[in-house]
C-alpha cells in the first residue's frame, strides 16, 4: 500500500547542508512510491519573534528551495502551514490531551529556556503543533533530522492516548524516518556542537545558498587536529571526522574509501577537494532556486498545495471532532 509521508522545514532563514542532509535528501527520495505531503512550518517559526517581512521572505525561500533540491509539486504537496487552519484547530485538541510534564522534559525547550525565569507558552507548546502536522494528515512516515526523534515519540504517544481513549483509528500513529550515516553534520568550528543557522559564526556553517568563495573561506578554516592523519574516529577526531562525512554524503562515496585515498596526505588536500565537491553540488541547487524564488509559478504551486493538504486535513477534522463530541452536528 502507499504510505503517506509528512515533513516541514522552519522559515527561519537559508537552509544549510545540515538540513539538506539531514532531511531533504530524504523527501526527495521518498517521493518514488508514497504520497508525500512537504510543508514550511511558518507557525513554528514564531515561537520567538520575528519580523514580518523577513519571514515572509524566509517562507518564500525555503518554498523556492524544496522545488531546487528536487521536490516535485506535481507528487508532492508542497504548503504553507499557516494556510491550513486545521493545523491550529487540531493542535489546541491535543493540547488537552498532553501533560506539562511530558513537554517539560523536552530537550529542545530546555536548551531554548535555559537561563530565563520564564519563557514563550509557543515554545513551551511546539511539539504539541509538530504532532498536530503530522497526524493532521494521516502520516505513516515522518523523516526528519536525529534531533527530531524525541518529538516524534512524543507525537506517537499523544496518538496512541487518544487512539485508547477515543477510538483505535482517530489517529495513524506515524514513524520516523531517520538517516542512519551523514545526518548529523557538526559544526566546522566546533565538532562537538551540530551545525545551527543560529550559531554567531557564519563560517560554522555553510548554506545551499552560499557563494563558491564562502563555501571555501568555511572549509579551509573548519577545525581539524593536530596529528595530521586522516582517519574517521568521531571520538578522538571530531573535526576531520565531520569533515569525512561531509565528502562521503555528497561524493557517494564510503568513509573506508576517502581514508583509502587521503591515507598520507595532508588535511589541506582533502579539504581543497572538499570545497570542489561541495561546490559542485551544490551549484545546481543555487540554479534551480533562482530560476523559481521570483515567479508566479512559485506562488501558484503553494496555492495549489494550499488547497490539497486542505481537503485532507478537513477530513481528519470532521473524523476527530465527531469521535470527542466536538461541534453542533
Amino acid at each position: 500500500m502507499t504510505k503517506r509521508v509528512f515533513s516541514g522545514v522552519q522559515p527561519t532563514g537559508n537552509i544549510h547542508i545540515g538540513n539538506y542532509l539531514g532531511a531533504l535528501t530524504q523527501f526527495v527520495r521518498l517521493q518514488d512510491g508514497n504520497e508525500c505531503v512537504y510543508c514550511i512550518v511558518d507557525m513554528h517559526a514564531i515561537t520567538l519573534p520575528k519580523a514580518p517581512e523577513e519571514l515572509r521572505d524566509n517562507i518564500l525561500d525555503v518554498a523556492a528551495l524544496y522545488i531546487a533540491v528536487g521536490i516535485d509539486p506535481a507528487r508532492s504537496i508542497v504548503f504553507v502551514q499557516s494556510d491550513v487552519p486545521g493545523h491550529a484547530e487540531l493542535a489546541w485538541i491535543l493540547m488537552c490531551n498532553s501533560y506539562t510534564g511530558e513537554l517539560s522534559r523536552m530537550t529542545q525547550f530546555k536548551d531554548k529556556s535555559r537561563g530565563n525565569e520564564s519563557a514563550p507558552t509557543g515554545l513551551f507548546a511546539y511539539p504539541v503543533l509538530m504532532a498536530a502536522d503530522i497526524l493532521l494528515y494521516d502520516s505513516d512516515i515522518v523523516p526528519v533530522g536525529n534531533d527530531q526523534k524525541q518529538h516524534i515519540e512524543l507525537t506517537r504517544d499523544i496518538a496512541i492516548r487518544v487512539n485508547n481513549k477515543y477510538g483505535s483509528d482517530t489517529f495513524v500513529v506515524p514513524e520516523g524516518r531517520f538517516l542512519k550515516e551523514g545526518a548529523r553534520i557538526m559544526s566546522l568550528d566546533d565538532p562537538a556542537a551540530k551545525m545551527s543557522k543560529s550559531a554567531a559564526n557564519s563560517l560554522s556553517r555553510i548554506s545551499l545558498l552560499d557563494d563558491a568563495s564562502k563555501i571555501k573561506k568555511a572549509i579551509m578554516r573548519a577545525a581539524t587536529d593536530s596529528d595530521g592523519e586522516i582517519r574517521f574516529d568521531p571520538e578522538n577526531k571530531p573535526g576531520i571526522s565531520n569533515l569525512l562525512t561531509i565528502y562521503s554524503v555528497f561524493a557517494g562515496t564510503p568513509l573506508a574509501d576517502l581514508e583509502k585515498t587521503y591515507a598520507g596526505q595532508g588535511y589541506g588536500t582533502l579539504k581543497k577537494d572538499l570545497v570542489d565537491v561541495v561546490t559542485d553540488a551544490l551549484t545546481p541547487i543555487k540554479q534551480s532556486y533562482e530560476e523559481v524564488r521570483h515567479s508566479e509559478e512559485l506562488l501558484r504551486i503553494l496555492k495549489d498545495g494550499a488547497e490539497r493538504a486542505n481537503a485532507i486535513s478537513e477530513q481528519t477534522l470532521k473524523r476527530v471532532k465527531e469521535r470527542f463530541g466536538l461541534g453542533s452536528r
